[in-house]
């Protein structure tokens, strides 16, 4: 028997696989992957709160969804009606049954601590945060930044996304993405929030899931392996590539809608074109936030071999 080969070697799983575990990088990844939500999350702030030109790109967005507002606003309205209950009971029931079922108790401890942070957070913001100065655009002075029926979606989704075992984290990450958007463009659509609350949001989930995912590769270490994409139905490149498609092209959207507002020659004044550049903003956030989870947590998991 090769006794170095033995000691050298990671865990065994209960099917006879060997896992390995993930690269020195990984940790140094999550933390600058917080460390960027963070960032990112104080520039959305200043640029769409602080200066002139970023209030009025966001209250235009705001504005211009009445003209868009009926049959979409009925049914998004009855979303968000329902969003707090869906998003309890959805989280609540994989969280239990994964955590009954594979006794993820350490997981789940961690991920409903980071859903509750990430909500509280976005309270404390909205009451704490400066008001906004005026800057010469017509629009309520209260901070609304970070929309909280967004976090809510969000963060259940992750919680989620955190519980599931990598396998099956490309599926959840879609559909928990897919979620979270339709929230954030519900409560544009509804004129509850500005497209840059609903952007807040998604970077202070990810600014709590993203450190509380690493706690959970550690401490559950033999759970966090897989074989890699396209080895199960719920791990195909599929999950990820349909995000990366849809954010692509509300990028063509969001382009287009720009132009057509942009000083020259062919300007126009706007009808729905900072509506629609404001949900291409909210759809690009929230699907690159899905696919670099997912990204992030497939390379920290560990690879069995067989």
């Amino acid at each position: 028997m090769n006794f170095r080969h033995q000691r050298n070697s990671g865990p065994v799983e209960a099917d006879g696989r060997e896992s390995q575990g993930p690269g020195r990088a990984a940790g140094f990844l999550f933390l600058l992957a917080t460390l960027g939500c963070a960032a990112a999350l104080a520039a959305t702030y200043y640029f769409f709160v602080r200066t002139t030109t970023g209030q009025f790109i966001d209250e235009s967005a705001l504005v211009e969804a009445v003209e868009i507002h009926g049959a979409a606003g009925k049914a998004s309205n009855r979303l968000l009606d329902w969003l707090p209950a869906l998003s309890v009971l959805i989280a609540s029931v994989v969280v239990v049954f994964v955590t009954a079922a594979r006794r993820r108790w350490a997981a789940a401890g961690i991920a409903v601590a980071a859903a509750a942070g990430a909500n509280v957070a976005t309270q404390l913001l909205k009451a704490l945060a400066p008001e906004r100065p005026f800057r010469g655009i017509e629009t309520l002075d209260f901070n609304s930044l970070p929309s909280g029926h967004t976090t809510l979606a969000a963060s259940a989704a992750a919680a989620v996304f955190l519980m599931v075992s990598p396998r099956w984290r490309p599926l959840a990450g879609f559909l928990g993405g897919t979620f979270a958007v339709a929230t954030g463009v519900s409560t544009l659509i509804n004129q509850w929030h500005r497209p840059a609350d609903v952007v807040a949001a998604f970077l202070v989930v990810g600014a709590f899931t993203i450190p509380a995912g690493w706690l959970v590769m550690r401490t559950g270490r033999r759970w966090n392996a897989w074989d890699g994409y396209n080895t199960h139905w719920a791990s195909a490149r599929l999950w990820v590539a349909v995000p990366v498609l849809a954010g692509l092209a509300s990028a063509a959207v969001a382009v287009y809608s720009l132009l057509r507002i942009a000083p020259g020659p062919g300007q126009e004044g706007s009808t729905t074109n900072y509506f629609w550049a404001g949900t291409s903003l909210i759809v690009i956030t929230g699907y690159l936030a899905t696919v670099a989870g997912v990204w992030l947590f497939g390379l920290a998991a560990r690879r069995t071999a067989a």
